[in-house]
């Protein structure tokens, strides 16, 4: 059963002060090592990058499957939309991934996708480990909060197209305001099975998440990191 990506990455980079999905990672920038890490998922059929021409011709899209491009918008949920509508002939399944986590391997993108076909919907995600505090209106520490089930959310975020593309027409003429895919799903009572992540899946949002990055890459280098399941 065919699986499209549409990989998210419409965002100005206006709080990095320069475009991020461009800037350099161990030789080439980050939108190329998520692009890279779909194009060798063997899960996935096509690709649909949401972005501007300007990145996109940057990029090295090879020649084992298709690459397209479409415009992004002013939301995230509004590009997700142009990026599902921009797939040439309505797959079975889509896997919806922001390019800013370059960290993103093809194993785990196939895995996404199988536990997609048997649960409906899945996601990457991650458990919340650390103790979590609720402050007051002045920022001083208020009370705990249980991090018993929470997850911190991660793409990409796999789902049956048809199921997509209905939660985001019913989300998006009912106005409400979604900022994942999992949470569109949720809109038309869909739950999404959580698939627990352990290895480094960062979404770079300031300067210091490259240097970061840049780290674990040339870990990975000299200790390619074990698959999952």
């Amino acid at each position: 059963m065919s699986c499209a990506a549409v990989i998210v990455a419409a965002g100005s980079g206006r709080r990095m002060g320069f475009d991020k999905l461009l800037a350099p990672l161990r030789g080439k920038p980050v939108l190329q090592w998520s692009l890279d890490a779909f194009l060798r998922a063997e899960e996935i059929s096509s690709i649909v990058v949401v972005t501007n021409e300007e990145r996109f011709d940057q990029l090295d899209r090879g020649n084992s499957k298709p690459v397209l491009r479409v415009a992004g918008s002013r939301e995230r949920f509004l590009s997700v939309i142009n990026g599902l509508d921009a797939i040439p002939e309505a797959p079975v399944y889509v896997a919806v991934h922001d390019g800013a986590r370059p960290l993103i391997l093809p194993e785990q993108i196939d895995e996404v996708i199988k536990a997609a076909r048997n649960e409906g919907a899945a996601a990457l995600a991650r458990r919340v480990t650390e103790t979590l505090k609720k402050s007051d209106d002045r920022d001083f520490a208020h009370g705990s909060v249980s991090r018993e089930r929470l997850w911190i959310m991660e793409t990409p975020q796999a789902f049956r197209f048809k199921m997509l593309r209905r939660a985001y027409r019913v989300t998006e003429s009912r106005r409400i305001g979604v900022t994942d895919d999992v949470s569109a799903a949720r809109a038309i009572g869909v739950s999404t099975k959580l698939i627990e992540n352990d290895q480094p899946n960062i979404k770079i949002t300031v300067p210091r998440d490259l240097e970061l990055v840049e780290a674990i890459l040339k870990l990975r280098e000299e200790s390619p990191p074990r698959q999952q399941g």
